[in-house]
Order: C-alpha cells, then sequence, then structure tokens
C-alpha cells in the first residue's frame, strides 16, 4: 500500500509525460500542459488503478454529486476525448488509455511513481526527552487549557478572514479561471444522442437558436454557423478549432429528444487554458425549450460578464417560441438553404412552408421562404418576375409579425435594392439589421456588396472584413472579401484573396467565375479561360458561367469560340428562363455594341438583379461613354 502521509508528494510518470497529484498538473518534458477539470480527474482515477477497469459507475460515483442530473455519456465522452488530446492519444490505437465497450478504461502504459520526500530531514531530534503516559496526559489537559482561549480567537478571526474573503470574492471574482476576457465564441455542432438521422436536423436547430441567442449581445463577437458547423464530427483539439475560428471559448453539448421531452447537455469552455468554466443539464418539455435557451445564453453572458446593453435584454427577451413541430420543419428548411443549389433551395420552400402552416405567426419561417426566393432570381434559376414578389410578400409577412429580427431587415433591403431599386430605403434596411444584430455576418455581408455598388470602397473593404471575421470560413463570404478589391479596382489584392478561398474549397463554383474575371482584368487571358472552363464544368453549364466564359473568349481574340456560346445561350432561352444581362455579357465579349446595349435595356425590364453592378463592373466601361449607358443607369436608380 502506498504511504498516506506521503500523498500529497506522488508524482506518476509514463512515457514523456509526468502528473503531479497534489498540484494537479499534466507535464510534458516537464512543461506544464493546459488541461484541467474532467479530464485530469478521469486521469488521476486511471492512474490509481494502472492497468485495471475503471468502470463508467466509478466514474460517475467520483465526478458528479449524488443526485446531480447530468448527460453523464456526453460528458464522460468529452472529457475522456479532451484528455486523449492532451496525450496525443488515439481511441482507435491508444498508447495510454484503452477504451473497453460498455464497461469503462483502463490505462495501459508502462507506470513508474515516486514520492517526493516531504518530512524533515533525516537525523533531526526532538528536543525533549521521552515522557511518561501520565505526564503527557497531564500535559496535555493543561495545554489545552492554556490554548482554549487562543483557540477560540483563532477561529474568531478565521471566520472574520474567510467571510472577508467570500465577500470580496462575490464582489471581484472572476467568473472564469483562463487566461484573458472572453470577447468571442463559436457554438460547435451539438452531439445527436439519438441515434437518429433525421434528428440531425433537429439537432442543429438547437444549436442554431443558440447562437442566435447569444448573437443579440452586443458586446459578444459570435461565430456564425457555417463556420461553427464546418468542424462537425473534427477530432481537431478544441484549442486549434478555437484559433481558426478566433474564438476564445467554445461551447459544445449535446442533445436527445424523445417524444415531446428534450435533454439538452452544454459545456462552456475557454480554450486558451481548457479551462471548463460552466456547464448545465436540462431536462425539458420540448414546447418550453426555446425559453431554456433563452435562460441558458443569459448564464453565459454572466458567466463571462459580458455586458449586456437594455437593448440586448430587450432582444433576448423578445425571442418568440414557435409552436416545436414548426420550428422542426423549420429547421430542416434551414439544412437545404444553406446548400444553396436550385434543387435543395427549392426543397427548402416546401420546409418553410409546412414551419407557417403549423404555426402562422412564426415569423423566421417567413424569413426562410424569402431567403429562397432571393437567390433562385439572383443565380438566374427563375425569372426575377417570379422570385422577388414572392420574397417581398414573405419578408413584410415577418415583419409585421417582428420587426426586431435582423435576418428580416437583410432580405428586405436585398429586395429594396435589387428588385425596388430604391438605394436609401435599402442602405436603412441593412444598417437597421446590423444595429439590431451585430453578430449576423449575412448582414454585414450583403451590406458590403452594397457599399461597393455605391463606390465607396473602403467601407466596403472593411465591412466584408467584418463578416469575415464574424464567418471566417465561409467559402461565399471569403470569396467576396475579394469581390470588394475587384470593384475597387486593385486587381492583385482580389486576386489573393480569390487564390485564398479557392485553397479553402477548389469545388468552390462561384471563385473560379470570379478569379476568371479579375484575371481577365489583368490581361491574363489563358489563366482567366482556364477558370472560366473549370466553373462552367463544375456547374453544369449554368447560363451566367457560360456569359463570363464567352466574354473572356472574345476579349481574348478568340472571336469565334464566343460567337458559339453565344448562340447556345441564346438557344437555350427559348426553352428555359436566362437573363438578358448574361446574353448581354456574351454579346459584349464579341464586340455587337448595339445588341448588347437592347440586351442591356430589356434585362432592366426583367427586374435583373445584376444589372446594378452596371456602374462598378470594369467589363462594362467601354461602354460608359455612350449616351445610351447613362439612361440605363437613370432607369436603375444610379444616375452619377
Amino acid at each position: 500500500a502506498r504511504p498516506e502521509s506521503s500523498a500529497s508528494g506522488r508524482i506518476f510518470k509514463f512515457g514523456a509525460f509526468e502528473f503531479h497529484v497534489q498540484a494537479r498538473e499534466l507535464r510534458k518534458h516537464g512543461l506544464r500542459i493546459k488541461v484541467a477539470g474532467q479530464p485530469i480527474s478521469v486521469l488521476a482515477m486511471l492512474l490509481e488503478s494502472p492497468g485495471e477497469v475503471v468502470t463508467r459507475e466509478d466514474l460517475q460515483a467520483r465526478l458528479w454529486p449524488t443526485g446531480t442530473y447530468v448527460d453523464f455519456e456526453h460528458s464522460v465522452n468529452a472529457a475522456v476525448k479532451r484528455l486523449r488530446q492532451a496525450l496525443g492519444d488515439s481511441a482507435d490505437s491508444p498508447r495510454f488509455i484503452e477504451t473497453l465497450a460498455r464497461n469503462g478504461y483502463r490505462f495501459i502504459a508502462p507506470l513508474s511513481e515516486r514520492i517526493d520526500d516531504l518530512a524533515e530531514p533525516a537525523g533531526q531530534k526532538q528536543a525533549e526527552e521521552p515522557q511518561s503516559a501520565a505526564q503527557v496526559k497531564k500535559g496535555a489537559k493543561w495545554l489545552r487549557f492554556l490554548a482554549f482561549p487562543r483557540v477560540m480567537a483563532g477561529i474568531l478571526l478565521l471566520i472574520v478572514v474567510i467571510a472577508g474573503l467570500i465577500i470580496g470574492l462575490h464582489e471581484r471574482r472572476p467568473t472564469h479561471t483562463g487566461s484573458g476576457p472572453i470577447q468571442s465564441l463559436a457554438v460547435l455542432s451539438l452531439a445527436n444522442l439519438s441515434g437518429d438521422p433525421d434528428e440531425e436536423y433537429f439537432v442543429e436547430g438547437m444549436a442554431d437558436s443558440l447562437r442566435q441567442h447569444l448573437e443579440v449581445i452586443s458586446a459578444l463577437r459570435v461565430v456564425s454557423r457555417t463556420s461553427s458547423m464546418y468542424y462537425r464530427g473534427s477530432s481537431k483539439p478544441l484549442p486549434e478549432i478555437a484559433r481558426q475560428l478566433n474564438a476564445d471559448a467554445v461551447i459544445e453539448g449535446s442533445v436527445l429528444r424523445s417524444g415531446n421531452r428534450v435533454r439538452i447537455n452544454v459545456e462552456l469552455i475557454q480554450t486558451a487554458s481548457d479551462t471548463h468554466i460552466w456547464g448545465g443539464s436540462y431536462d425539458r418539455d420540448l414546447k418550453d425549450i426555446f425559453a431554456l435557451q433563452a435562460e441558458v445564453a443569459q448564464k453565459i453572458a454572466d458567466e463571462i460578464r459580458a455586458t449586456l446593453t437594455p437593448p440586448d435584454r430587450a432582444r433576448l427577451a423578445r425571442r418568440r417560441t414557435p409552436d416545436p413541430d414548426a420550428y422542426f420543419a423549420y429547421s430542416k428548411g434551414r439544412f437545404f438553404w444553406n446548400k444553396r443549389t436550385e434543387v435543395n433551395l427549392k426543397r427548402a420552400i416546401g420546409y418553410f412552408q409546412q414551419a407557417i402552416e403549423k404555426d402562422p405567426n412564426y415569423a423566421l419561417a417567413y424569413d426562410g421562404l424569402a431567403d429562397c426566393w432571393l437567390p433562385l432570381g439572383w443565380y438566374a434559376y427563375m425569372a426575377p418576375s417570379e422570385t422577388f414578389p414572392y420574397a417581398k410578400v414573405a419578408v413584410t409577412k415577418a415583419l409585421a409579425l417582428d420587426d426586431s429580427l435582423a435576418e428580416t431587415h437583410t432580405s428586405l433591403a436585398f429586395v429594396t435594392l435589387y428588385y425596388d431599386r430604391d438605394w436609401a430605403s435599402a442602405e436603412r434596411e441593412f444598417r437597421r439589421a446590423i444595429e439590431l444584430n451585430p453578430n449576423y455576418a449575412n448582414g454585414h455581408h450583403w451590406y458590403a456588396e452594397f457599399l461597393s455598388l455605391e463606390g465607396r470602397h473602403q467601407e466596403a473593404i472593411a465591412e466584408s472584413e467584418r463578416a469575415r471575421e464574424l464567418d471566417p470560413l465561409s467559402n461565399i463570404i471569403n470569396t467576396w472579401v475579394g469581390s470588394r478589391y475587384f470593384f475597387a479596382r486593385q486587381y492583385d489584392k482580389a486576386i489573393e484573396q480569390y487564390r485564398n478561398a479557392l485553397e479553402m474549397d477548389p469545388g468552390f463554383v462561384p471563385v473560379h467565375l470570379v478569379l476568371g474575371h479579375a484575371l481577365e482584368q489583368k490581361h491574363m487571358y489563358r489563366e482567366a479561360i482556364t477558370e472560366l472552363e473549370r466553373a462552367v464544368s463544375l456547374s453544369g453549364g449554368s447560363p451566367i458561367y457560360m456569359a463570363s466564359l464567352a466574354h473572356a473568349y472574345g476579349v481574348a481574340g478568340r472571336r469565334g469560340q464566343a460567337r458559339t456560346l453565344f448562340d447556345e445561350l441564346w438557344k437555350l432561352s427559348k426553352q428555359r428562363f436566362v437573363s438578358s444581362y448574361d446574353l448581354a455579357l456574351a454579346s459584349l465579349g464579341i464586340g455587337e455594341t448595339d445588341r448588347t446595349f437592347a440586351l442591356l435595356a430589356r434585362a432592366v425590364e426583367e427586374r435583373s438583379p445584376r444589372v446594378a453592378f452596371l456602374g462598378v463592373d470594369p467589363r462594362f466601361d467601354a461602354l460608359r461613354s455612350d449616351a445610351r449607358f447613362k439612361q440605363l443607369m437613370i432607369r436603375i436608380g444610379r444616375p452619377s
């Protein structure tokens, strides 16, 4: 048996690691590794019984108080996962911690132990001579008598000191023990504990809803959904994920739905120190889950001492609780909307309509409908006259139900700019959206586009960078940062940004398109055509991409290929909708100026959203001195 008197000096050594029991520190080659909380407690238990199975019941009894509810499966799995990350271990090929399915864990590495000698130096003698038992008893009684007043005084003094410390801690205590304040966080994907793939929509929706509640806190930067979801199922260590997301802390957890009951486990972790700041487990009725998320958001804000302004508190209080079935349908709609393809956008419309049927007062579901109709018109999957009016009806209804949603004001700004061509009203709506939710990346993203169209390029670049800060791994946002430089005629910077975006996802079609545009302006025609041909191939022959390729062929002197592509587009326009704007761009490449102006005039009548770019797109520079071009600019509300 190990001597209890020396327990505080015990040090376990395995491989390059040492675990100091008293300090609860894990060191590698003498350097401390930042891991604490439950992972350290799990390691301590495993090292106490090397080679033996530590059951899940043992862990539960030691790490969680009796009667306390936790989502045990998730919590212990998360603790072991973080411990393995600290050790550089693998569940599949373990060097230190072996998992025994449905049973527990076992420490399997060779282990040695040493005891730091904390006793007095050997040979030190007591000054007193041995006493008889009677003398000892009598002396002890006399000492107790003499010591009593001192003991009482000491106890009273200790109580005063402790009371003072408690009061001081209550007033000044740091809400977390990590390194530095928490000013930004990411809500990572929640684990789906049901095992049912169909529940993924609901689980993703839970994470989205919690993220939306946190986004209204103006003092906190909250990483957007796209970037947070990028790490779904990732085995990367939390500090690395946080570094890539530029987040001071992350929220992770799990969701288990059974009928109308939902069990949610949430943990707040400061990633620089891998410190568990706060955690909570809840078992609620489904109809109460949204009020719970507001409560959790408030708790997190309290823990990190984020300042809630009166408008922040008002927005949190206004978050309406939808019908659970409506929310489930809404979650599915957002899932497919994020894919942005024509088929999935139309599929998402069906789910948003289901949500509205379940809950006719669900503002976000109407906004979801609008967000589907807008890209269907923008990317010319359908005629603008068939999409934008539906989007406007949906967004107007959403505003009538709740005018405090940044998402809805952003959608209205989009319609107002590209369909109504009311530039001043569009800017008011963009600014209102950002005021309501400074963390809404899409609001900053679309407002940056507006600023580019206005020719306010430095503002546009700054706004686009803010969108990227909020959503650092979004393909579209990273790509469109480059477009802010493109429209400012800073082509080298644009190309640099586009290439960075291309590294993130070589299969992302729009980045090949706009990179081709920038290379074309640098007269790097061979490289430009390569990118545009790639875009046409990846898009399956979308007219938008074919038109840009035809224009590049034309300006590069390959007029025959340009005309062939124009003829294909013209023939295709007899079978399906093809924007007159795209036909005009292809015609411009061939050099047919009169037909280009006629097609642009028709594009204005079609209310093509992309005619808004006429004022800043360098491909139209050769037309600017023509009186017909000035008339077009007047018709779209941009006479200057």
